[in-house]
């Protein structure tokens, strides 16, 4: 099981449970590497008489191995922005529960950064369904927290934000100006803005948050990577590079050579065209020097927990102020959507997009088809659905056909589960988010995500979530949409590997391909579904290298006041 080509490997770990996610081979207790790639998997006897001579062997003592994790979908960049901002965010991921944390938690920053006069504080991560009012701070809770202070936070979803009366006038935002493209400014019955951002009107306050110094920056995506490493990953995404200074960040790491892990980046719809004439960047890979610019990302609507996805039935409770016929609304009107598909796919690019109503996939489903009767090679660009919460069955049957890649979000059952049953989507929607089960009945392939800094990057929760499809109350949430552990840890290597193009290089166990291995405390396709989240990672390996071991690896801090 392994070429003849050289007398011994680098390393060779025995002793294990090895979990190759290779079907041919899918057990064995040994693996070899050599020079970054894994060159022998077997038992024991034969991979360490093959490849032990003059290796190092590293005893595994019963523990797990698996490939490494391959994210799915995240914002690896954007976290380099939240990595030291107020965290709002509820239990058990941080610590807020009313409006009156959320501004206890701004004044305490406010007296500690002593912020300049004009100087914008942001918090992130507030939770409109998790609060004891169960709704937004309003502009005038913001103001009461300050009357001079510029103050804006972003709700968890990111496709919403709140900000006090400062922060509207340090913006430029007044009754008059008109509603940004793919955006709304909130407005009370009189027509006064309320301090409501709404989708890509929250890049406008986002523009305005305070910014890092150069060195700072790169110090916390080093932190960051650690923290993607100590979580199992050796394949990280930039799920939409909006910034100068996100791409700025990503070249200076490859050009130092600080990226420990690879970073499959996409870049904006709005300014990949501006990136590829004036930074020369190559879309579509390769990796180099652990980067790669793999697609564009669109984001045609907004959040179901947000209540600003486009649905095609109403919510169940609308937000305040809209009709009872509120379905939320596309950010990317579906002429339009076609159009960047056509011209995308056309060049050959992956396109990945932000699809969370059936509405909004609806037009995906319009925009792929078009492509692909204006171009036919354009199916083999492996377009993407990220999110893809309120999907029903025959869009399913239409992923199939159409080779269309859904990167579900499974673990809205979890965060948001109790909150689509009862507020946003009722019992019968709800029970179908993320049908994990009925893509793989329809043959379709799909990727597990977690959408951080949403929620914390924890691919085991993700595996957690799409087994057992459990809510905060302990509610099953459409139990016929579970799949196996097997399938999870697909879902979190292989699969996710080939939606990036690469599985001919990470995903699994497997002779040629990249050394990239975790080691877990227990076998997640064994123990009790229930505890696949309890399970630690122990050491995360990018091609042969050790590049976290727990308990020996700093990681500087968790962006998460805890984990569930």
């Amino acid at each position: 099981m392994g070429s003849a080509r050289a007398a011994g490997a680098d390393t060779v770990y025995r002793n294990g449970v090895v979990i190759t996610v290779d079907d041919v081979h899918p057990r064995a207790q040994a693996v070899a590497v050599k020079d970054g790639r894994i060159v022998g998997v077997g038992s024991d006897a034969a991979v360490t008489r093959r490849w032990g001579h003059g290796a190092r062997i590293v005893d595994l003592q019963g523990k797990v191995m698996v490939p490494g994790f391959v994210d799915g979908h995240s914002h690896i960049g954007d976290l380099v922005g939240f990595w030291r901002l107020p965290d709002l965010s509820p239990p058990p991921v941080g610590t807020t529960r009313a409006i009156a944390d959320i501004q206890r938690v701004l004044r305490e920053r406010i007296a500690t950064a002593h912020p300049a006069p004009g100087e914008m504080v942001f918090g992130v991560g507030y939770d409109d369904s998790l609060l004891a009012e169960r709704r937004h701070p309003s502009r005038a809770e913001l103001d009461a927290v300050s009357a001079v202070q510029p103050i804006c936070v972003a709700h968890v979803s990111g496709h919403l934000a709140r900000c006090n009366t400062p922060a509207l006038a340090r913006l430029g935002l007044t009754r008059d100006t008109p509603d940004p493209k793919g955006g709304r400014l909130g407005r009370d019955a009189n027509g006064e803005l309320n301090g409501a951002l709404e989708e890509q009107a929250v890049f406008l306050a986002l523009a305005a948050a305070p910014r890092m110094d150069a060195e700072d920056a790169r110090r916390a995506f080093g932190e960051i990577q650690t923290y993607y490493a100590s979580l199992g990953y050796t394949t990280a995404q930039d799920g939409q590079t909006s910034s100068p200074v996100t791409l700025g960040l990503l070249l200076d790491a490859q050009r130092d050579g600080t990226l420990e892990i690879d970073v499959a980046s996409y870049p904006k719809w709005t300014i990949i065209d501006d990136l590829v004439a004036k930074q020369g960047i190559r879309i579509g890979g390769p990796y180099e020097r652990h980067l790669k610019f793999a697609g564009v990302k669109i984001s045609a609507d907004g959040s179901p927990q947000g209540k600003t996805a486009y649905l095609t039935q109403p919510y169940v409770h609308p937000p305040a102020g809209e009709k009872p016929d509120y379905r939320g609304f596309p950010t990317v009107p579906a002429d339009e959507l076609s159009r960047l598909y056509a011209t995308f796919m056309g060049r050959g690019w992956q396109v990945q997009t932000h699809c969370n109503g059936d509405a909004c996939i609806d037009m995906l489903l319009a925009a792929v088809r078009h492509a692909y009767a204006v171009n036919p090679q354009a199916r083999a660009t492996r377009p993407v659905v990220v999110h893809s919460q309120v999907t029903r069955p025959d869009q399913v049957k239409a992923y199939a056909e159409l080779g269309i890649f859904p990167t579900f979000f499974a673990e809205h059952t979890y965060y948001w589960g109790d909150w689509h049953r009862t507020e946003t989507l009722g019992p019968d929607r709800a029970a179908y988010i993320s049908p994990t089960a009925d893509a793989l009945k329809a043959g379709v392939r799909f990727s597990l995500h977690t959408d951080a800094p949403v929620v914390p990057p924890d691919p085991m929760h993700a595996m957690w979530s799409a087994v057992n499809r459990v809510t905060r109350s302990g509610y099953a949430l459409g139990p016929g949409q579970r799949i196996s552990p097997m399938d999870a840890l697909r879902a979190v290597t292989i699969w996710p590997a080939w939606q990036h193009f690469d599985e001919a290089s990470r995903g699994s166990i497997t002779p040629g391909k990249l050394a990239d291995l975790v080691v877990l405390d227990a076998d997640p396709l064994t123990v009790e579904p229930m505890a696949i989240r309890d399970i630690k990672v122990l050491a995360t390996i990018k091609e042969g290298r050790e590049i976290y071991r727990r308990g020996e690896t700093p990681v500087a801090r968790v962006p998460f006041a805890g984990t569930p």
